[in-house]
């Protein structure tokens, strides 16, 4: 079980439980940053691998992203950080789509090396070995690779976990003064018309695992989500279901009241409302069916700039990156190896919610989840989020 006197205990706990990916259980050797595409930097022998990265890269000029609003999991510092360290311009695409679109963006500009194709992606677990099968990544190892747990990354370097957050409920209280305390909650006529989702259930990883979430709390279990589309009928039948695709903006604005978001998200946009002198907003995490979802990285198989995509894991990966995931509030997944070498700063630490007794899906869960709710929410919820 998890203990919030504890962080580093109850990282160790919660990723024991990451029963993701068994056939990535083989282990994971250290590779350093490959060098093959620069000229300058394959003509030094001796030139320190990541330097010769950075040159390569800074030849490129240029990192594309998709999918990547600034308040997500500190993302606006993280591509700060990138561009003012390595000076290459990042070029980013539609911050508020969904892992499914990331995908699709892919596909649409295999041919297309211009600006709307992206380098990198990062997307729910369950998209990442799709990607992988459809050939739309490809493999890099990052110098940190091995602090990497086994559990949470394919063996052969497609794609690996990056961080993960736990559902809660993002409430503002200038619109509604009382926190539902569990999803059994949200079904009270006094959230008519308030509750919402942080994307469409057809596309978006976190709108997905929302709704299975709300399984684990009225009878289902991880291998049966189909009571998490029964609880959104029920939600759309009383009138609680906002069929509005939530983000900061409409949560601090008040248009959607009572929002299901990862805890990385709700408590960034609760900060920044207070700085702003906003509305207050409390973020709880429900007592039941604690969830926690995992994204991971992966580079196109396309991309125009392979390079600077490198760099970019590279960076990720690096205690300075993890660091500024934790900054907002993400759980790193190289947090244990972080703990370990005491590379966290103890103010973060301080700051990490309860998630105690959350769990993690395997990814054959995660993949069945996702087929039903994306197939059958049309035909069992019947509401059209937009």
């Amino acid at each position: 079980m998890l203990s919030t006197k504890n962080p580093s205990a109850r990282l160790l706990a919660l990723l024991a439980v990451f029963a993701i990916v068994a056939g990535a259980c083989g282990g994971g050797t250290s590779t350093a940053p490959s060098t093959e595409p620069s000229t300058a930097a394959s003509s030094e022998p001796s030139a320190d691998p990541m330097e010769a990265l950075v040159a390569a890269a800074q030849e490129e000029g240029n990192l594309t992203t998709i999918a990547l609003p600034h308040d997500w999991c500190n993302y606006g510092e993280v591509i700060d950080t990138f561009k003012s360290k390595y000076s290459i311009a990042v070029n980013e695409l539609a911050p508020l789509a969904g892992s499914g679109d990331e995908v699709e963006a892919i596909k649409a500009n295999k041919d297309n090396p211009g600006p709307q194709a992206p380098d990198v992606i990062d997307v729910g677990l369950s998209f990442g070995p799709d990607a992988k099968a459809e050939g739309l990544i490809q493999p890099y190892k990052v110098a940190t690779w091995d602090t990497i747990p086994d559990d949470a990354k394919d063996a052969e370097g497609y794609w690996y976990g990056d961080y993960y957050g736990v559902l809660s409920f993002e409430v503002n209280h200038a619109v509604q003064p009382e926190t539902p305390e569990d999803w059994s909650d949200l079904l009270d006529p006094k959230y008519a018309a308030q509750v919402a989702l942080p994307g469409d259930p057809l596309a978006s990883n976190q709108a997905i695992q929302a709704v299975f979430a709300s399984a684990l709390a009225n009878g289902g279990s991880l291998d049966d989500a189909m009571p998490g589309l029964e609880f959104f009928k029920q939600l759309n039948d009383k009138g609680n279901f906002l069929p509005v695709i939530a983000g900061s903006a409409t949560v601090a604005g008040g248009e959607t009241p009572v929002t299901i978001r990862w805890t990385y998200n709700a408590l960034a946009n609760r900060d920044a409302t207070a700085a702003a002198g906003g509305d207050e907003i409390d973020v709880v995490v429900p007592k039941n069916g604690r969830f926690a979802g995992v994204y991971v990285q992966a580079i196109s198989a396309y991309a125009p700039h392979p390079y600077a995509a490198k760099l970019w894991m590279e960076f990720l990966y690096s205690d300075e990156g993890q660091n500024l995931w934790l900054k907002g509030y993400c759980h790193p997944i190289r947090y244990p190896n972080l703990v370990e070498t005491n590379a966290v700063p103890q103010e973060q630490l301080d700051k990490l919610p309860d998630v105690e007794g959350a769990v993690f899906p395997s990814l054959d869960q995660l993949a069945a989840a996702k087929e039903l709710i994306t197939t059958q929410w049309t035909t069992v919820v019947g509401a059209v989020v937009k």
